[in-house]
């Protein structure tokens, strides 16, 4: 055994201290991983993580996130949001139900369940439920429709966790 490794051992009151230190931000880190994330995206150093996203991009594309961010925000109160998949999604429960993401081409703003709200100005994407826009500046924002959108959004959520755990068990008994 070598010089301190008796200190470490399982049980020893060193390692229970250490363990006492480090459970909690370990157990803040899997609730935030599983889908308890703070209703402002802010991370446990204090930074905005949607505020950063919008920062890191253009100034045109930071303009369409900016307000884009403001607008899901007022809709969607009871919404939590963080940086997911690389962009700002919106959650209802553990369920993503709007987000953007920042490209050359401009700022897609995707709803999980689009296809839903029968509107042809939302392009499908995938194949589920996805439907998106794309906005090249924050101009071109159709604030109305927008918030038509969102509207729906809150009110027909996509309900993934439960779509997804049926096509799994569906797969598995084949």
């Amino acid at each position: 055994m070598t010089k301190g490794a008796s200190s470490r051992r399982k049980g020893s009151a060193r390692n229970a201290a250490h363990t006492r230190r480090t459970a909690a931000p370990a157990r803040a880190r899997n609730e935030a991983k599983a889908g308890g994330a703070k209703r402002n995206a802010t991370g446990a150093r204090g930074v905005d993580a949607i505020a950063s996203y919008a920062r890191s991009r253009s100034a045109a594309a930071r303009a369409v996130c900016e307000r884009l961010r403001v607008l899901v925000d007022a809709a969607l109160p009871d919404a939590t949001s963080k940086v997911w998949h690389g962009g700002p999604v919106w959650f209802d429960g553990a369920n993503p139900v709007v987000g953007y993401d920042a490209s050359e081409k401009g700022v897609k703003l995707l709803f999980w369940n689009g296809r839903a709200f029968g509107d042809a100005a939302l392009e499908p994407v995938g194949k589920y439920q996805a439907a998106q826009v794309v906005f090249t500046d924050a101009s071109g924002i159709d604030e109305r429709a927008v918030k038509r959108w969102l509207k729906l959004a809150r009110e027909n959520v996509f309900d993934s966790r439960a779509f997804f755990a049926k096509l799994r068990a569906e797969r598995a008994a084949k």
